[in-house]
Order: structure tokens, then sequence, then C-alpha cells
């Protein structure tokens, strides 16, 4: 029988801070990610990719192209915009601008939504969602533990 694939929904500030960061969770998990083991599934939504690129072009546009490469090089499944309908099911859940985020996520089947924004996606209700919401160290202290068990020791 072939092992669950985990998508893991990227949050726009995930994304950043691992790009523009040399160590620490965001980063570590796009390592891991890059790394496209069989088991683990990276997506994020068109939503939160114009967002990276409109806080780029606005703080730091010489990044864009960096940008566009990691896109290509991650293998990210994105999740096209939500339709308003798909936003408005899930209305009253978080603030107004994070929702498309949720919808997203939802629509992209992931199993896990990782952000750093604690106080708009950690404290929404959990189940109302298909999905858990972790931040970047939880997700890694909970599943990567169990990715390195799947490793064989290289000699």
């Amino acid at each position: 029988m072939a092992e669950k694939i985990l998508k893991v929904f990227l949050d726009s500030n995930v994304i950043i801070s691992g790009l523009f960061s040399d160590r620490g969770a965001p980063r570590l998990i796009l390592d891991v990610l890059s790394l496209e083991l069989p088991v683990l599934k990276a997506v994020t939504g068109a939503y939160n990719t114009a967002e990276v690129e409109r806080n780029l072009e606005a703080k730091l546009p010489a990044a864009l192209p960096a940008f566009h490469s990691f896109l290509s090089y991650m293998n990210l499944e994105i999740v096209p915009l939500p339709s308003r309908n798909d936003v408005k099911s899930i209305n009253g859940m978080t603030a107004e601008k994070d929702l498309p985020v949720i919808a997203s996520a939802i629509i992209g089947q992931a199993d896990v939504l990782v952000t750093g924004d604690k106080k708009a996606f950690l404290n929404i209700k959990q189940r109302a969602l298909p999905f858990k919401v972790l931040s970047p160290a939880e997700f890694l202290n909970k599943f990567l533990p169990d990715f390195l068990k799947g490793c064989k020791k290289v000699r």
C-alpha cells in the first residue's frame, strides 16, 4: 500500500522568511520540501504568490527573480484564486484579508497549513477546518522526526 502524501500549504510569510534566511524553521521547511520526498507535497495559493510578489516589489524588487526561480525549483502546486463563494463560505473565521489563504488551503486539499502569522491563523477554530494550522516550528517538531525515520543512513 502506498504511503499517503502529506500536502503542506505554505503561507506567504513562511515563503518569504525561508527565502531570505539561511536558518530557522521556515528555511528548513523549504529545504526539506525541495528534496522532493515522495511523502511530501508543497502547496501554496495564487493569492499567496501574488502577496509575496507585492511585498518584494515594494521592499526588495531585486529579489523578484530569485522568487520566480524558487517557484520553479520547488515544484510548488499553486492553487488558483478562490471564488467569492469559496471565501464567503468561511466568512468570519479570521480577518477578511486572510480568508483567501484558508480557502486556497481547503481547495488545495492541504493536510497542514504552515504559517508564522500567529494572530490570524493559529487561533482559529481547528474543528471547522479539514487541515491543521501549525507554526513552522510546530510543523517541524510534529513531522520531521517521522520523515527522518524513513531515511536510510548513508555510509
